[in-house]
Parts: C-alpha cells; sequence; structure tokens
C-alpha cells in the first residue's frame, strides 16, 4: 500500500482532536495509468478571418497595484465562478475520486481537480488502482469536515469563515502535507489572529513541522512575554513530555530576552546618566556666565526673584556651589559634595574648547592637569565627555527626567 506519513501523535495535547498520525495511503499499490488531464488548447476550433483586436491593456496604477495584492474576503475568485465550482463539488459532478475519512464517510471529487491543484494528490492518484470507474484514497488523522473543507478550496478556493477558526489547525496541515500554498496562507493568518495561551503550544509546535516561519516567530514571543501562564497550560504539560528538546529552546530563548531586558534597562539608565551630566554642564555654564537668581559671577548685577530658570539642574547646581565655596574641607575626598563639585569641573574642563576666555572656575587648570594624567584615566575622562556630548541631540526627547543627583 503507497504511503505518505506524517507523524504528529505526539505533536498536539488532549484537547486537539490529532489523535492518529497523518497517514495518507492508496487503496491499492498496483500501479495505474497516468492521469490525463485534458489540455484546452487542443480542443478544435472554428477559424476566423474578421477577429476584432483586442483593447488596449490598463495603464499601471499604483493604487490598482497596492489593492490587487490585498485579497479581499475569504475567496479571490468572481462570485458566480465561485458558485458554480461550489455546485459541482457538492453534486459529485463527474466524480472518478473517493477520498475516504477516518468516521468511514466518502467525498465524491474528479481527479482533474485534484491533480492540478495539488501535485502531491497528483502523484497519489497516478498509484491509485481504478475500482468501479473510481480512484480511491484515504486522508486519515484529521477531522472528517476539515477534509470536506479542504477538498471544497481545492474546488472553489473558498471557504465559511466559521469552518476556518474551527478547522485551521487541521487545514494547515492538509495544506502543507497536499502543498496547497493558498490555503496554507489562509490558515497561517487565521491562527496568527487567534492565538492564546491556551493554544499557543501546539500552535508553536505545528508551525515548526509545517514551516510556517512568521507565526512559529510569534508563538515564541507570545510564549516568552507570558511564559507563567503558558507553562502551567495543558498544551506544555504534553510539549514537555513528547518534546523536551522544544522545552529547552523555549527556555534558552526566555533566558536571552531576560538577558536583553536587562541590558536594555542599563542602557536607559547610563543614558539618564549622562542626559543628567549635560543638564549639569549646561547649568554650570549658565551660572558663570549669565548668572542666576543669586548666583553669579562677579561682573553681573543679579536680580533676586527674577522669573523661574530654564535649566533644569540649575537649582541643584546652585546648591552645590554655594557648598563648595563655603566648605572648609573642599579637598577631593574630604567632603563628598565637593568631591562631586570637583569632578563636575573637571568633566567641563575635558569637554570645554575655550579655556582661555572661559568663566568656570578651575577650567585652565583642569585642562593642564589632564596633559599630565595616565592614557588610561585620560581615556576615560575623554570617553565620559564624547557620551555626555552624544546626549545634545536627544536630551529634548525624553519627557521624564528624574531630578539631578549630585
Amino acid at each position: 500500500m503507497a504511503c505518505l506519513r506524517l507523524d504528529s501523535s505526539q505533536l498536539f495535547s488532549s484537547h486537539q482532536s490529532f489523535d492518529n498520525p497523518f497517514n495518507l495511503q492508496l487503496e491499492s499499490s498496483t500501479s495505474a495509468e497516468i492521469l490525463a488531464v485534458p489540455d484546452a488548447c487542443t480542443s478544435s476550433r472554428p477559424q476566423f478571418s474578421n477577429i476584432p483586436q483586442p483593447p488596449r491593456l490598463p495603464r499601471a496604477s499604483y493604487g490598482g497595484d497596492k489593492c490587487s495584492r490585498k485579497i479581499k474576503g475569504t475567496n479571490y475568485v468572481p462570485e458566480e465562478t465561485r458558485h458554480a465550482w461550489d455546485n459541482i463539488f457538492l453534486e459529485g459532478y463527474g466524480a472518478d475520486v473517493r477520498v475516504h475519512t477516518d468516521d468511514k464517510g466518502i467525498i465524491l471529487a474528479h481527479s482533474s481537480v485534484l491533480g492540478i491543484t495539488s501535485l502531491v494528490l497528483r502523484s497519489m492518484l497516478k498509484e491509485a488502482r481504478n475500482k468501479e470507474g473510481f480512484k480511491s484514497i484515504k486522508i486519515p488523522g484529521v477531522h472528517p469536515e476539515a477534509v470536506r473543507v479542504f477538498i471544497r478550496f481545492l474546488y472553489s478556493s473558498s471557504y465559511e469563515q466559521e469552518e476556518m477558526k474551527k478547522h485551521a489547525l487541521h487545514l494547515l496541515v492538509l495544506a502543507h502535507t497536499f502543498s496547497v500554498p493558498s490555503l496554507k496562507r489562509f490558515c497561517i493568518n487565521q491562527l496568527e489572529e487567534a492565538l492564546t495561551t491556551e493554544n499557543v503550544v501546539d500552535v508553536l509546535q505545528l508551525a515548526q513541522q509545517c514551516d510556517a516561519p512568521r507565526l512559529s516567530l510569534l508563538s515564541t514571543r507570545m510564549i516568552v512575554k507570558d511564559f507563567k501562564t503558558i507553562s502551567v497550560s495543558e498544551g506544555w504539560k504534553v510539549m514537555k513530555q513528547a518534546n523536551p528538546g522544544l522545552e529547552q529552546e523555549l527556555l534558552e530563548s526566555l533566558v536571552e530576552e531576560d538577558s536583553k531586558e536587562q541590558e536594555r534597562i542599563k542602557k536607559i539608565e547610563e543614558r539618564k546618566v549622562y542626559v543628567q551630566l549635560y543638564e549639569a554642564m549646561e547649568a554650570l555654564l549658565h551660572i558663570c556666565q549669565d548668572g542666576c537668581r543669586t548666583i553669579g559671577p562677579r561682573d553681573k548685577v543679579l536680580k533676586d526673584g527674577q522669573s523661574a530658570c530654564n535649566y533644569p539642574a540649575c537649582k541643584t547646581l546652585e546648591s552645590l556651589v554655594r557648598h563648595f565655596s563655603g566648605c572648609r574641607t573642599r579637598i577631593p575626598g574630604g567632603c563628598a559634595s565637593c568631591k562631586r563639585m570637583w569632578q563636575l569641573l573637571e568633566l567641563h574642563s575635558c569637554m570645554c574648547s575655550k579655556p582661555d576666555t572661559c568663566k568656570v572656575p578651575l577650567c585652565r587648570h583642569f585642562k593642564d592637569k589632564m596633559q599630565h594624567l595616565s592614557k588610561k584615566e585620560e581615556t576615560k575622562w575623554k570617553l565620559l565627555a564624547s557620551k555626555v556630548l552624544s546626549t545634545k541631540g536627544t536630551i529634548r526627547s525624553i519627557c521624564h527626567r528624574r531630578p539631578l543627583v549630585l
């Protein structure tokens, strides 16, 4: 007996109706005559000499091309044609093939339709023995109603939406096994829209076996995102026993995703620090050059109680400058607040391009000191300065800033 086997006995959880292997077989192994598909081009036609010229082709249209790529509804053939082919299927007109299902039912079909729409079915029909004017093939392991919907789609390229929702898993297996790409796309779209925490594990396993990478990716993302809920589902328990390799793969994906999330959070926190330092550099220049409220350079006349300052870090930095100017310790390491001020002044000197005319205290001093630092220390300061300067283009896009901690 000729047989095409796709083993899925361990693929689905108990709540799915995939209880038996997909065993596609013929009733006889005896070779048959090659199926001859009539060629419409070879039919005899009367010859006419006065046939009018066809009209010109329509011009290319962007809008038309765009619309033609999207299939609307559940079929993409004219309504009349769809009804005609549906009636041919339902009435079994000209049927010469019997398709046997698990419930011992028989679906009648025409070998030409099956052979044209599926090369796999064509190959199976070539090997089938003709008995009483019919060739017989068997499609077990899937719901009998799904087989009927599948055969109908081969006829009219259409389906009922409710039937697709109900049998999408079965139809995807059939579309992949018998190589029907159009039906496979519909099934994948339906499953992508219907993913839930209860069926996502089964869908993932099916997507991997049926070569549906996008569906597999979406399923994996859902499992990683809601792992706590999905890991206690019935589908996960069955998969854990039947496919431990997939479980290990998913756990590794979870660890990798957690690492990426931690790295992303770390980069966000680092960016916030650089933004704060950039704001502090702006506020330091503002205080030392223009003055603000009650603090500023000697040559500026300050107006107490003036309007609010536009520099976010100005108020905090003003308090730090006041402490630094009156602190008796002041030496680096002796006072934590003064140490922060020393570091801000040194960072400013590293970023300043005009130390000779700069009004920030000790700018020239730290610029000269930088020349005597070790290569490692100099590189560290330059790297910090470059990262702080790089935030200049993104500082205004950050809506929620934490208070500057100096």
